[in-house]
């Protein structure tokens, strides 16, 4: 699979699993701008991932950021071939915890940043182009103190349905990678040291293929969706979750 001289965003990708769809998008020919909050850690992916990455520091939750990013691009490209609409995440608040600042930020990371990542993307794509969204398996059973968070992924999912009708016409294709829980620093900074590998093992249990998901995993399907042999694909969910979504 090639994307070469295709002009790539990943958002969110100084670590995690957009750093993995960054680095594979790079090692496929892409021209790739990834953004961070931080200025030190993505100044730090950009050195790691190679010269065919860029980097931009953008809070995809503030619509002021996007639309500096978006121009920026257009600016230095003239296009955008590709968006993954990777930021987001969320924090374990019980449900008598749950405060409206965590609603508020829950949504703007997980929905806020894709809708308008999306509307400011779409006048700079040309026919051909793709848009996937990194949503969760997390709706379908949302883990404990993760609610909020299970809510918003499952608002992603449903803006595709949507927005497959908006766009209709345009050329552009978007779709939906929805993985199961990746060993990440993100989600290792979630427990103790000493919790950590027993708490894998019991995730790796809960897949049928008997472990739990990598980086690799989630960039290897997102590239396919984002590639033109998906072609014929449009606004579909696809579960990479090593089957714990059927079950």
């Amino acid at each position: 699979m090639t994307f070469k001289n295709k002009i790539a965003l990943v958002t969110g990708a100084s670590a995690g699993i957009g750093y993995g769809i960054a680095k594979a998008l790079a090692d496929a020919g892409a021209r790739t701008i990834i953004t961070g909050r931080n200025a030190e850690r993505l100044d730090k992916a950009v050195a790691e991932l190679g010269p065919n990455v860029s980097g931009i520091v953008a809070d995809a939750a503030k619509v002021a950021d996007l639309r500096r990013l978006f121009d920026a691009i257009k600016a230095d490209h003239g296009h955008l071939d590709v968006l993954i609409a990777n930021a987001g995440g969320g924090e374990p608040v019980a449900l008598q915890n749950v405060s409206e600042k965590h609603v508020d930020e829950t949504l703007a990371w997980n929905l806020k940043s894709t809708i308008f990542s999306v509307q400011f993307a779409l006048p700079i794509m040309p026919s051909g182009g793709s848009i996937v969204l990194i949503g969760s398996n997390a709706f379908k059973a949302a883990p404990a103190g993760m609610s909020v968070y299970a809510a918003a992924k499952a608002g992603v999912r449903a803006l595709v349905t949507g927005w497959v009708q908006e766009i209709k016409g345009s050329g552009v294709r978007i779709n939906v990678v929805s993985p199961g829980p990746v060993r990440t620093p993100g989600l290792e900074g979630f427990f103790a040291a000493e919790e950590a590998e027993a708490t894998f093992d019991f995730l790796a249990g809960q897949s049928t293929v008997g472990r739990i998901g990598t980086t690799d995993d989630i960039a290897a399907a997102t590239l396919f969706l984002a590639g033109e042999t998906a072609g014929y694909i449009n606004g579909i969910e696809l579960f990479v979750d090593g089957g714990a979504a059927r079950l």
